[in-house]
């Protein structure tokens, strides 16, 4: 009886690291993500600049997130991996305090960018160990978002009272905790052992898992219009700034909202597979209607499907990958689809964006209905490959 309330009482500790894991996570991503361009242009960077230095930085992430995730899978740390990954990006982030001027400031730059690339997904892996299906996940999950909703607001208003440099500092204290967190997260199942070979391949020669990439790649991709120019369209508009931001507001919360309840039910309904495509019928419908109107009142019901077309999507992408990949392939796995699925998708819709933006204003979201009702048939797809 001692010996099981134990084990409870180590289980709920374990949940409860792992929960501030994610909230120092994702609470360094917000703190820092929306504030270092203007922290940049304080240290005598120009537009054209800081464009370089922050997509340098992204073309990095391509490269060094996978690896990473490969590397932690082929040695077994995925745990340690990530410790030493959140300390390194610490020290990189509080290293842009003492930059000034473009070499030293993109120098530091790309090597933050290498070291935050894979924290995300082997955050993912770890929270998924042992699990089979991921019904936990939405729960640590719910609390990153609201982590990044907090830091974010609360970053706001320091830089107003203490200036930009609050943004990388705040950053850096926050992943320097979750370092320290990593470690200790001693009730999750120990790391897999070293896999020998397979990984990148094996992954490609899996037709699920392919599918899967692209489903998340046309939904997640599908964004990029409106998260470049929602705040432009709803300004034109007459939507006073203040209102532009409860929009954003809202949409989060309903991503946490998902994260936290509406997902794992839908998820347990509807299976994984359908789940995707509802994301995907969701998005759709969310960019239709964006590209007809800027009427408040439909404004604020399409936000509200941002927790389908974001968190749900998300939490399925994941159900699939704990189902079909190996577990001591995992992170492997979730880095690709971070960094593919997730990351390059955004930002080669975000370049066609603009072009789209430019020559038929709110009538090129039509495109983006078009790349979420793509990602229909694929999502339909997975469930007829064994």
């Amino acid at each position: 009886m001692l010996a099981a309330e134990g084990r409870q009482r180590d289980a709920l500790s374990g949940s409860g690291r792992l929960l501030l894991l994610y909230a120092a996570l994702y609470g360094g991503y917000g703190a820092l993500s929306p504030f270092l361009p203007a922290f940049l242009e304080t240290r005598g960077l120009g537009p054209s600049e800081i464009g370089t230095l922050l997509s340098a930085g992204m073309l990095v992430r391509l490269a060094a997130g996978p690896l990473a995730g490969r590397l932690a899978d082929r040695f077994g740390a995925v745990r340690a991996f990530l410790a030493a990954g959140l300390a390194l990006s610490a020290a990189l982030t509080l290293a842009f305090l003492g930059g000034h001027g473009f070499p030293v400031l993109l120098a530091v730059a790309l090597a933050q960018a290498a070291a935050t690339a894979p924290l995300a997904p082997l955050a993912d892996t770890v929270a998924l160990a042992g699990s089979r299906d991921g019904a936990a996940y939405g729960r640590v999950r719910a609390a990153g978002s609201a982590a990044f909703i907090a830091t974010t607001v609360l970053t706001g208003t320091l830089v107003g009272l203490f200036g930009h440099g609050v943004g990388p500092l705040a950053c850096g204290l926050l992943f320097a905790a979750g370092a320290a967190l990593t470690p200790r997260l001693l009730s999750a199942p120990a790391d897999p052992g070293g896999d020998a070979g397979g990984g990148f391949a094996s992954l490609a020669a899996d037709a699920r898992f392919r599918r899967l990439l692209l489903a998340a790649a046309l939904v997640i991709g599908a964004h990029a219009m409106h998260d470049a120019f929602a705040v432009i369209v709803w300004q034109a508009a007459g939507i006073a700034p203040r209102t532009a931001g409860l929009l954003w507001a809202e949409a989060v919360a309903a991503e946490v909202a998902v994260f936290l309840w509406l997902g794992p039910r839908l998820i347990a309904r509807f299976g994984p597979e359908r789940a995707l495509v509802l994301a995907a019928l969701a998005g759709a419908l969310r960019w239709a209607v964006q590209a007809q109107t800027s009427w408040l009142p439909a404004l604020a019901g399409i936000q509200a499907l941002h927790g389908l077309t974001f968190a749900l999507l998300h939490l399925a992408c994941l159900r699939l990958i704990v189902a079909i990949v190996p577990e001591h392939r995992r992170a492997t796995a979730l880095t690709v689809y971070g960094t593919f699925g997730l990351g390059l998708a955004s930002a080669l819709m975000t370049l066609l964006s603009g072009s789209l933006y430019e020559q038929f204003g709110t009538n090129g979201f039509w495109v983006m209905t078009a790349a979420s009702l793509a990602a229909v048939p694929v999502a339909r797809g997975l469930s007829r490959i064994r």
